[in-house]
């Protein structure tokens, strides 16, 4: 008999995570989304259309108005808490700033609802300083809620995300559970997915592939930079140059990939100069060729506007790295015996 477990998220997005889980399943369990919140109404229209939830289960709004009382039972929690507080290209104000403070509602929803796990996902900076580090201060807030916790930092690219992308995994299950989680072991160490391999075969009638109308401007500044460089590296006519104040130069902005190397990190960024350039044609990413880039496939339907698609795709988990790790969990559970809590009319039975 296949054992369902009834999954809730906070900070849901447009569904990588989510995703990850729907595709961790195998014979003898499985992950089902029984809700999950997110303030962004377009990321929360992507969600309900390419999830499997229970139809008006995505709930929209901020997760302070969010009532957990109104919620179905859960058999384990996935959150990734917003990161902009964390990352080292923002203020840094951490666990102070109004965002670093969010994680405190995983917490609270742990306290609430109890589940047997949950999954959190934050940015790499959320563990400099170590020993007094942000990391620190959160997974010992988990702990204190009765969950035993372990974090790891992964570098996606190693599990075969097309993508440079290094994010902090935090995995706990209740104590009482007397488990003890492995993170799952890289499968693709020295044999990386290159952007090539991730952008080949786009059908031409693909959903979220515009192109973007590049002043010319643009489109001759990219001509003299080759793949791999950035507008301050190459060689280029000092009219076409960019000028910084305080002499600031960061390594994405007009960078073209290299055809060979997985891609730089994905963002939900996208003026500047900060959007993904092509390695031989002078523009920028489609949204298309940014989601392969996150491994969504692509009858994956984002909803909203250009602007609106770049966001929830620069944001989300990939979602084969997420599946890796709920793959990890589900064999945990399994091995364990953990049986998935039986509600009616959410009532535990």
């Amino acid at each position: 008999m296949q054992c369902i477990y009834q999954i809730g998220e906070l900070f849901a997005g447009a569904g990588g995570m989510a995703l990850g889980a729907q595709n961790a399943g195998g014979q003898a369990g499985k992950f089902e989304h029984v809700w999950a919140n997110d303030m962004d109404k377009d990321a929360c229209a992507t969600f309900q259309a390419n999830i499997k939830i229970p139809l008006n289960q995505v709930i929209c709004c901020k997760v302070q108005d969010l009532d957990f009382g109104k919620l179905s039972p859960i058999d384990g929690l996935l959150f990734g808490f917003p990161c902009n507080d964390f990352s080292v290209v923002g203020e840094r104000n951490g666990i102070k700033g109004e965002y670093g403070r969010l994680y405190q509602w995983g917490e609270k929803a742990l306290k609430h609802f109890r589940p047997s796990f949950f999954v959190a996902e934050n940015v790499s900076g959320l563990g400099a300083g170590g020993g007094d580090s942000d990391l620190y201060h959160i997974v010992n807030a988990f702990r204190m809620v009765g969950y035993n916790v372990i974090s790891e930092l992964y570098r996606f690219e190693e599990y075969g995300v097309p993508q440079s992308r290094h994010r902090i995994i935090i995995v706990g299950f209740r104590e009482d559970l007397d488990i003890e989680f492995s993170h799952p072991n890289p499968t693709h160490v020295g044999c990386p997915v290159t952007v090539k391999d991730a952008l080949e075969n786009i059908p031409e009638d693909a959903l979220n592939n515009e192109f973007t109308n590049h002043p010319p401007h643009v489109i001759e500044r990219l001509g003299y930079i080759k793949p791999g460089e950035n507008v301050f590296t190459a060689d280029i006519p000092d009219h076409l140059q960019l000028r910084m104040n305080s002499g600031a130069k960061i390594s994405q902005i007009y960078k073209r990939l290299d055809p060979e190397k997985p891609s730089y990190t994905v963002t939900g960024s996208g003026g500047g100069g900060t959007h993904l350039y092509h390695w031989e044609e002078p523009r920028a990413l489609t949204n298309r060729e940014r989601a392969r880039l996150q491994a969504f496939p692509d009858d994956f339907h984002f909803h909203g506007g250009k602007e609106s698609v770049r966001k929830q795709i620069g944001m989300a988990v990939p979602s084969i790295g997420a599946e890796a790790i709920l793959r990890s969990v589900m064999q945990t559970l399994i091995t364990n015996g953990i049986q998935p809590k039986r509600f009616t009319n959410g009532q535990l039975v």
